[in-house]
């Protein structure tokens, strides 16, 4: 199902370096991402000292569903979820092979579904959209601090 790897030298989290990343070919479970995002967390605190709050599992999880969701529902092919404790937060990433950008639509209580990146970029320290020689990747910060004030109101492309 997945692959796990260890990142490099980026300045991470306490000086430790945690990172694990996956190949899902489509046809996985959703559920099977989020398994992953858990056991990544469940592994900061024990094995490289980071505490991690409730509010911060329960952020990532709905992060990683978010995205994979959109990843499966839009691109063929696989896509890659990557997962990276670093500069105090989470790091969630997705890649896809669909070169088309997401757009995050403007808040309408009326509009019935469609809110996901609505409610990502909302919860999220930082949000990011970047287009890849093939497809796109998705990076999206959860603040491993509870003080971590309002989310950052909109995403920014690059």
């Amino acid at each position: 199902m997945y692959q796990a790897a260890k990142e490099d030298g980026r300045q991470l989290l306490a000086g430790r370096s945690s990172m694990v990343s996956a190949v899902f070919a489509g046809d996985e479970k959703i559920a099977d991402a989020r398994d992953l995002a858990l056991s990544f967390l469940a592994d900061l605190p024990t094995v490289h000292g980071l505490p991690v709050s409730e509010r911060v599992t329960d952020t990532v999880e709905l992060v990683v569903s978010e995205l994979v969701t959109n990843a499966r529902k839009h691109a063929p092919g696989p896509y890659v979820l990557g997962l990276e404790a670093c500069d105090g937060a989470v790091e969630v990433s997705v890649w896809d092979s669909q070169p088309t950008l997401p757009t995050i639509q403007a808040p309408d209580p009326h509009r019935i579904g469609r809110h996901g990146l609505e409610i990502v970029t909302t919860l999220c320290r930082s949000f990011e959209i970047h287009r890849e020689p093939v497809g796109k990747r998705i990076k999206a910060a959860v603040a491993l601090s509870d003080d971590w004030g309002t989310g950052i109101g909109g995403p920014r492309a690059v």
